[in-house]
């Protein structure tokens, strides 16, 4: 295709279309200074970084973190810079920020801020600064309440963009640092994620973060710092280019980060997008007011629960011929104390949702796309899935019906406890999920019944213990035919 400008494309595509506390929790070498540096990569593919002549990026990733994640696609929002810049910086998912595409008509920063403002509301005295090759970043998801907002002209593009960060890095003080680069979002649109163009692309861009970070590391006070360096992407794109749609490479992003507590060369599949703001926020010692509703979780401070241990478990394809043979993405072996109870489970059907599952978002979400698998944006890693759609989609008898069983969480008889866990519920009559618990083995009651769509979310529901219970289990039964689905993660009863 034709070489389009950024702004121009961009002017085009809007026409059509945890709580944590103090730093207290987060090791750091006493009396150093913390400092955050974020790098936006636009429209980067990690597997691309990978590809490219990188040595830049491939030295972060040695020295640090790697996260492959992924994101949302329509309705909750299409996989656009708006959408994507809107959920790093501010912390909270489309559905909350409410950006839809590049126009942000319809935004909610005054309720979900950028995590800048937060620095300057929670602590006037630190010095904020954010510098952006694609205008709207810095003129409208940041608010006046930052120090610097820079706009970098045109002319200058990414050129002047890594100037002037690595000058304020250089001279001036800053302890919030934010960067965005553009080329190789362009080079997406212009030439594919497949192109020789595009790798050329991040090569340059790799350059640009090694003067980046080469201007932190030259600091006369470096060595008294403690930084924080992290490096992520709004979307991807498609091999022949363009982004926007479902697709998983359209719908892929990352983080790399190097600091404290994150191990040299290590991987993790738990980190989300949103949590970019939360991590710079914990860094910087600034508590996470829960009446702030981020949906990111400091990166510093992993919370795995029972069923991301499986990820090593995971298999490749049965039946579903949609999902690449390579990926490993599901299996039927529940976690250590968890079981699930078939006895009622219909016969045949596809072999990977046959019953209570447990798989990733890559591997779901491409068993078939845009029936809004992709919005099940708050359950992280491995997750649980009972899918009567895609079970249906092969010779079967009966109907579905499978009970997710959990381990026996202790609780003090005669107390209220909290039952809390990510959920994502997508209904069709005559289909019905049902949460019960039993105490010290009895028969089990039901405290939460869906029989109507729940978008993604964390649920609590209160317990009343019984008098002298000393133990709850929790089921999740699903029953229905070849209607649709429900997600269930992060499983936890606390008192």
């Amino acid at each position: 295709m034709p070489s389009l400008s950024r702004r121009a494309f961009l002017v085009s595509a809007a026409a059509v279309a945890v709580s944590a506390g103090p730093l207290t929790a987060v090791a750091r070498a006493a009396g150093k200074a913390p400092k955050v540096l974020v790098i936006g990569l636009d429209g980067a593919l990690l597997q691309r970084i990978k590809d490219a002549d990188a040595p830049n990026l491939d030295a972060l990733m040695a020295a640090g973190l790697t996260a492959p994640s992924s994101i949302y696609a329509n309705p909750l929002a299409p996989t656009l810079s708006g959408p994507g810049w809107s959920t790093i910086i501010t912390g909270v998912w489309p559905d909350k920020h409410n950006v839809k595409d590049n126009s942000f008509t319809g935004s909610r920063f005054d309720r979900y801020p950028d995590f800048l403002t937060r620095v300057e509301t929670a602590n006037p005295q630190l010095v904020t600064y954010a510098v952006a090759s694609w205008a709207p970043i810095t003129d409208t998801v940041f608010s006046p309440k930052v120090d610097t907002r820079v706009s970098t002209p045109s002319a200058e593009y990414d050129t002047g963009t890594t100037s002037r960060a690595v000058a304020r890095l250089r001279d001036g003080n800053p302890d919030a640092v934010f960067v965005h680069l553009d080329n190789i979002d362009h080079a997406g649109h212009s030439y594919g994620a497949a192109s020789q163009q595009y790798l050329d692309a991040i090569h340059g861009a790799d350059a640009q973060v090694g003067q980046i970070v080469a201007a932190v590391k030259a600091r006369p006070a470096y060595a008294d710092e403690d930084w924080l360096i992290m490096v992520t992407a709004d979307h991807g794109h498609t091999d022949p280019g363009g982004h926007g749609g479902s697709t998983l490479q359209e719908r892929q992003t990352f983080l790399i980060a190097t600091g404290p507590t994150l191990a040299a060369g290590s991987v993790r599949y738990d980190v989300k997008m949103p949590d970019v703001a939360a991590s710079a926020l914990a860094h910087l010692g600034i508590a996470i007011d829960p009446a702030w509703d981020l949906d990111g979780r400091p990166v510093q401070q992993p919370a795995p629960d029972d069923f991301d241990a499986l990820r090593g478990r995971l298999q490749s394809r049965v039946d579903e011929t949609g999902i690449p043979a390579g990926i490993l993405g599901f299996t039927h072996t529940p976690p250590a104390g968890w079981s699930v109870d078939n006895s009622a489970m219909g016969t045949g059907g596809v072999t990977e949702w046959r019953g209570w599952s447990f798989t990733t978002d890559e591997f779901w979400t491409q068993a078939q796309r845009d029936q809004n698998r992709e919005c099940n944006v708050r359950a992280r890693n491995v997750f649980a899935v009972a899918d009567g759609d895609e079970w249906n989609d092969k010779t079967l008898t009966g109907t579905f019906d499978s009970t997710l069983v959990s381990p026996a969480y202790p609780v003090t008889g005669g107390r209220t406890a909290t039952l809390a866990y990510t959920t994502y519920y997508r209904q069709e009559s005559p289909q019905k999920g049902e949460v019960l618990v039993s105490y010290d083995g009895a028969a089990p009651v039901s405290v939460r019944t869906y029989t109507a769509d729940v978008p993604s979310r964390t649920e609590t529901v209160t317990l009343q213990v019984p008098a002298g219970a000393t133990t709850a289990r929790v089921r999740f039964r699903y029953t229905g035919g070849n209607n649709w689905y429900w997600v269930v993660d992060g499983v936890r009863i606390t008192q």
